[in-house]
């Protein structure tokens, strides 16, 4: 569904308050609070950031059912694009990813047995080395790619082999919320089981985004350069 949301001449902190989530958007483009009662083409202009660009971003963030058209992302300035989404990886592998793990060591101290301790951490340690890999591998191959595509280059390499690829990166999350949900002993202490469930949801939600993006909104862009750089 291609819906517009919101518009440029919306007040941005509005949109924030209706949309706690664009918080993470207004990050990975750089723009500070403190914008008072500007508009978001206002706020935009002010810190150099393409506002159609923003507000498709905010559109995927808000919006569960909303995938841009191919023309809106046509008519969509993409320059920002792989900066954004450099500033996802970044986010979950420097802050959210470990912000996790502090509560998952928390808890497998918490276990009994010190086999029990270590499978469980094991488990969670086993997802970021996955998830790093695959960062590691679109920053290494596909966002340089891009990079050359939007200067007149062509690389050695397709977007159809990404897609081919690419993976789904919440599944070993949603096991992992399972898991605390049926065989936590109750010995746990609530505060530590409620906040790694609560950080776990909000990272697996925000990385079905970051999924959506790469999947809905890069690949149909650099399928359209990839026409037009031979």
């Amino acid at each position: 569904m291609d819906k517009i949301l919101f518009d440029k001449r919306h007040r941005l902190a509005d949109v924030i308050t209706a949309y706690p989530s664009l918080l993470l958007t207004l990050q990975r483009v750089g723009i500070p609070l403190g914008f008072g009662d500007s508009t978001i083409e206002a706020v935009c202009n002010k810190h150099n950031v393409d506002t159609d660009f923003f507000l498709l971003m905010c559109n995927v963030q808000a919006h569960n059912d909303y995938v841009p058209s191919i023309a809106t992302i046509k008519a969509t300035n993409m320059s920002g694009l792989v900066p954004y989404l450099e500033a996802s990886h970044n986010y979950y592998m420097t802050k959210r990813l470990p912000h996790i793990a502090e509560h998952i060591g928390r808890i497998a101290q918490q276990l009994p047995g010190e086999r029990v301790q270590r499978a469980f951490e094991a488990f969670f340690q086993a997802y970021q080395a996955e998830i790093e890999s695959h960062f590691a591998d679109e920053e290494k191959n596909v966002y340089p790619y891009i990079l050359e595509l939007q200067q007149g280059r062509r690389g050695n390499y397709k977007i159809r082999d990404f897609l081919a690829l690419h993976g789904n990166l919440q599944d070993k999350l949603d096991d992992l919320t399972q898991i605390i949900f049926k065989y936590l002993p109750a010995s746990v202490t609530s505060d530590d089981s409620i906040d790694v469930v609560l950080d776990i949801l909000q990272l697996s939600s925000d990385l079905k985004k970051h999924n959506l993006i790469e999947e809905k909104v890069m690949v149909p862009y650099v399928e359209l350069i990839e026409k037009k750089v031979k």
